[in-house]
């Protein structure tokens, strides 16, 4: 499926074709009257012309009566193309039982201060978008995560004990420093079973153009190489998730985007083009892509584009695969701040996607990481910020929140089975940008930035959660409720 709103220079086609037909439509009844005005049209050739008035009255009121039905007949194939191009889309129709409304139980654990477990934190410096990677050894943690807003040097910090405890900051090659995005660290492996890890930094709109490059540990992390390109091209949050491919070992299928379509062209003219081509907050379009290795993340595909759009901002794609490893599902963030986030479907591992389709309000917010639990059940990490319109229906507006529900819950478009409020973020949509970790043992490991004190710069937490605790004080709740 590849969607685009359909604009040449900001134009939109409809309107572009429409104007084309009315003008085509006037110019053939003039044409087709003057011509009438000069021949017998019915009745010679168009060599005989019409000798007498009323001859050439006549001829008149025919061709005018034709010229008028051709127009008509014109227009109507105008009219039908402006209500195909014009089709109230997908992503804008009320789906499943909470569009609009959160009915849902929410646990607030925002003021249990002592489940938050510090990562990193450093008085008056920003440090924010993290994401984690557990190793082979089902406790070993790795965080990675830039000392700015979404850019500069890659910091780095390891538990050995599944989140409980963490790492003095580690020393990284020198090329870290030069990151220009939130990384991504994956630990990824090949058709041979050999385990890499990865971390991935991606492009930025702004400075000198970079590709998305790519480090790499060949030891579970114990060194790692300098940041190298992956090709050419580039990408906002490069490798922003990435999911095996069913059936083939060491294949993946990785998820980003790209902002205006020139990071992936390896061009540099982002300013140039938001000039050429304004659309909403000056972005040209955006475009979500897929790429694909075959080596176990290696080497990657050149991106191919998955949906496009001037309308719809669809970024941060968090994917899940369904309970039958039949399915994938992709869990989007909508930037334009219209619409509900999204959700997309694919069959045949990636290859086609469904429409995007609306997600209940309980579950619109910004980088969705969704990991199964121990008992099938799913978790999505998230920052809780939908669209202009909800802003006053949430009651966590811009802090860090967890989704509880069924991959059918997704399906279905019902609202999930409860939220968890996990911390307040004091400036509103600056947080939660999640690494989820699933451990045997069923405790969840998620670790994430945030302001957690007023009037102080973000650091990096870790909560620890027990889903079968969170079911009773759900349960707690639902029972004080029905009091």
């Amino acid at each position: 499926m590849h969607h685009d709103s359909k604009r040449v220079h900001g134009v939109p086609i409809w309107m572009m074709q429409s104007l084309t037909g009315v003008c085509g439509c006037l110019y053939y009844n003039y044409r087709l009257k003057a011509y009438c005005l000069r021949c017998d049209f019915f009745k010679r050739a168009p060599s005989q012309a019409a000798t007498s008035k009323k001859e050439i009255s006549v001829s008149r009121t025919k061709c005018a009566g034709i010229a008028g039905v051709v127009t008509i007949l014109l227009l109507s194939c105008v009219m039908l193309s402006f209500a195909e191009e014009t089709q109230t889309p997908s992503y804008t129709v009320p789906f499943g039982d909470g569009y609009d409304e959160m009915t849902i139980s929410q646990i607030d654990l925002a003021g249990d201060l002592e489940r938050q477990i510090v990562v990193d934190r450093e008085k008056g410096q920003y440090l924010g978008h993290p994401t984690t990677a557990l190793m082979g050894d089902g406790k070993t943690i790795f965080c990675v995560y830039p000392n700015e807003h979404g850019k500069g040097p890659i910091f780095m910090k390891k538990s050995t004990d599944a989140g409980l405890t963490w790492s003095e900051r580690l020393p990284t090659p020198k090329s870290w420093e030069t990151n220009r995005m939130a990384p991504m660290i994956f630990r990824l492996t090949d058709a041979h079973g050999k385990a890499r890890v990865f971390v991935f930094s991606g492009t930025r709109d702004e400075g000198p153009y970079t590709p998305v490059r790519a480090a790499v540990s060949e030891d579970e992390g114990a060194t790692w190489s300098e940041l190298e390109p992956l090709g050419t091209w580039g990408g906002v949050m490069g490798m922003t998730d990435i999911v095996p491919v069913n059936g083939k070992p060491g294949h993946y299928m990785a998820m980003f985007f790209d902002d205006g379509g020139e990071f992936i062209s390896g061009s540099d003219h982002f300013a140039e083009n938001r000039k050429k081509y304004p659309g909403i907050k000056g972005h040209i379009f955006t475009d979500l892509v897929k790429s694909y290795t075959e080596d176990g993340g290696v080497t990657w595909s050149f991106p191919e584009s998955v949906f496009k759009s001037f309308d719809c901002h669809l970024i941060e794609p968090g994917i899940v695969r369904s309970p039958d490893g039949k399915r994938l599902a992709v869990l989007l963030r909508e930037n334009s701040r219209q619409y509900n986030s999204q959700i997309i479907f694919s069959d045949d591992e990636g290859k086609t996607w469904t429409e995007p389709r609306p997600l209940p309000a309980s579950l619109c917010g910004d980088r969705h990481t969704v990991r199964y639990t121990n008992d099938g059940r799913l978790i999505v990490s998230f920052r809780d910020l939908p669209p202009r319109r909800l802003k006053s229906k949430t009651p966590s507006l811009g802090d860090w929140i967890a989704w509880v529900g069924t991959w059918d819950d997704l399906v279905e478009g019902r609202q999930g089975q409860y939220r968890i409020r996990l911390a307040d973020n004091y400036v509103n949509g600056d947080c939660a940008y999640p690494g989820v970790i699933v451990l045997k043992d069923g405790t969840i490991v998620l670790t994430t930035y945030g302001h957690w004190v007023e009037g102080e710069k973000p650091y990096i937490i870790t909560i620890r959660l027990d889903l079968s605790e969170m079911d009773a004080k759900c349960k707690e709740l639902k029972s004080n409720s029905n009091e």
